[in-house]
Formats: structure tokens, sequence, C-alpha cells
């Protein structure tokens, strides 16, 4: 019987920090076209069902229900982009595509919408920890953030 090598396997290439910062500008322009279009069309939604003397001043309650209702759409657009992309067959966010990287489970698995909404969410603590999550990305062995860790997940160049 022929035995077959596996040990012979070709090194994982790991998304570095500055190519996943440059990936994540181009996520940004594309998701700030897509939420002031979706802001211009919720605005103008509730700004023909409100009267003009909603907005009178002294009725900062609600100007500030207005604002709160943009900045959960702005966020729930933001996650679905990013978790919906992630978990897609694409693998990967237009940023991603476009530098030629991909979102893997550690075995190189596709992720699921349920992992990519952890990873997603996730970011948040990476963020209140003063960006340390994301500055681990460039000291770490597999160019994870805190946020990949949390989620089990690797990015990978194609």
């Amino acid at each position: 019987m022929e035995q077959i090598d596996n040990t012979a396997q070709t090194p994982i290439s790991y998304g570095g920090f500055w190519k996943r910062l440059a990936a994540y500008i181009l996520d940004w322009i594309i998701l700030t076209i897509i939420s002031i279009i979706m802001l211009v069309v919720f605005s103008a939604s509730f700004g023909t069902l409100l009267s003009a003397e909603t907005f009178e001043e002294g009725n900062e309650a609600a100007l500030l229900g207005l604002t709160l209702g943009a900045d959960l759409l702005t966020f729930a657009i933001a996650w679905l982009y990013y978790a919906g992309m992630e978990s897609s067959s694409k693998q990967a966010t237009f940023g991603k595509l476009a530098l030629g990287m991909k979102v893997t489970r550690l075995n190189g698995e596709p992720i699921s919408f349920l992992r990519a909404s952890a990873r997603f969410f996730s970011k948040i603590l990476s963020v209140l920890l003063l960006f340390i999550g994301f500055i681990m990305i460039a000291f770490t062995e597999k160019k994870q953030g805190l946020h990949d860790m949390i989620a089990g997940v690797v990015i990978v160049n194609k």
C-alpha cells in the first residue's frame, strides 16, 4: 500500500495588520455610502410622518428619537454587511475581496452567520480596550485580533 505524505502542505498566509486596515477603510467607504442613502430614505420617511411642530425648539425628545433610530439603523446595516458577507460563499467583505483575503475558521472551513455575528459584536470589546484588540493583529502568530480569537477565525490571503 502506498502512503500519502500529509506533511507537505502549503503554508498558510495570514492577512496582516496593514492589509486588513486597508480593507477596513474600503469597507468603511462602502458602508458610509450605503448608510447615507439609507439615512436619507429613513429621514424622508419620518420627516413626512412628523409635523414641523415636532422639531420646534423645546422638543428634544423627538429629535433624540430620530437620531437614535438613525444610529440603530446604521449599526444594523454594518452588522448585516459584515456578518452577511463574511458568512457568504465569498467569505469576505468587498474590502477583503479587493485585497485578496477571506475569513475562515481555524481549520479552513467557511464561517456561519452566527460566528460572523460573534466576530462583529466582539469588535466592540476590541474598541473598548483602547483598540488593543486590533493592535494584537500585528503581534500574534496567526495575525488574529481579539475579536478573531473570540470567534475562532483567521483572515487568510487567497
